[in-house]
């Protein structure tokens, strides 16, 4: 069991979240170049995030919030299960009336590849964190990112996240992740970093 100590501002989001957490995220990674070559929308973006957050990372992860203004999604690697059948269908549904050509295909491959690339080893990962683009440059990623990192630490958990954006490298590095191996998400995509972390000792 994870032993949390967040801040006054960062809250844990309750399963009546989900559209919020998917929502800011969505905006965060509406310009981000790997989920603008899958999505090529921001509608298919914003449905993508907001069906992982409410049937994949808030019942079985660990997501919060501050305010409307940025969110993260996490889960420990025992108990990422993924999409039921049920629930891949209704996103594929979703995705080729939201999408753009080739969406499906490419939204597929892509977490397939994902998950081959996926380390074993128990870990906590971070799926996603990210801010509106109104409150960007607040330090609110690293108050949001911070108490998850000190809550692994103290298990002696290693982090692993995919970074689909190069700009945000430095980013994680500052916090002690470091690059694993670089990735394409399909044919012509651009690459994805996956970063690994290993816990500080206490």
């Amino acid at each position: 069991m994870l032993k949390l100590d967040l801040p006054p501002q960062v809250t844990t989001a309750s399963p009546a979240d989900w559209r919020q957490i998917g929502d800011i995220t969505a905006e965060a990674f509406s310009e981000d170049p790997i989920n603008r070559w899958i999505f090529g929308t921001d509608a298919a973006i914003r449905a993508t995030f907001r069906q992982l957050a409410r049937d994949m990372y808030l019942p079985e992860g660990i997501c919060h919030q501050i305010g409307d203004d940025a969110a993260t999604m996490w889960a420990l690697s025992e108990t990422r299960h993924g999409l039921t059948s049920l629930q891949t269908f209704r996103l594929v549904l979703s995705l080729l009336s939201k999408g753009s050509k080739g969406t499906v295909k490419r939204a597929l491959k892509a977490g397939e590849i994902m998950q081959k690339y996926h380390p074993t080893e128990r870990h906590l990962y971070l799926f996603t964190i990210g801010t509106r683009k109104a409150a960007r440059g607040k330090g609110l990623g690293k108050t949001i990112l911070r108490p998850m990192l000190d809550a692994a630490d103290r298990a002696g958990l290693p982090c692993y996240l995919e970074n689909s954006n190069p700009a945000n490298s430095g980013f994680y590095t500052s916090h002690g992740f470091e690059r694993m191996k670089l990735f394409e998400v399909g044919e012509g995509s651009p690459q994805m970093e996956a970063m690994w972390r290993e816990p500080l000792v206490q």
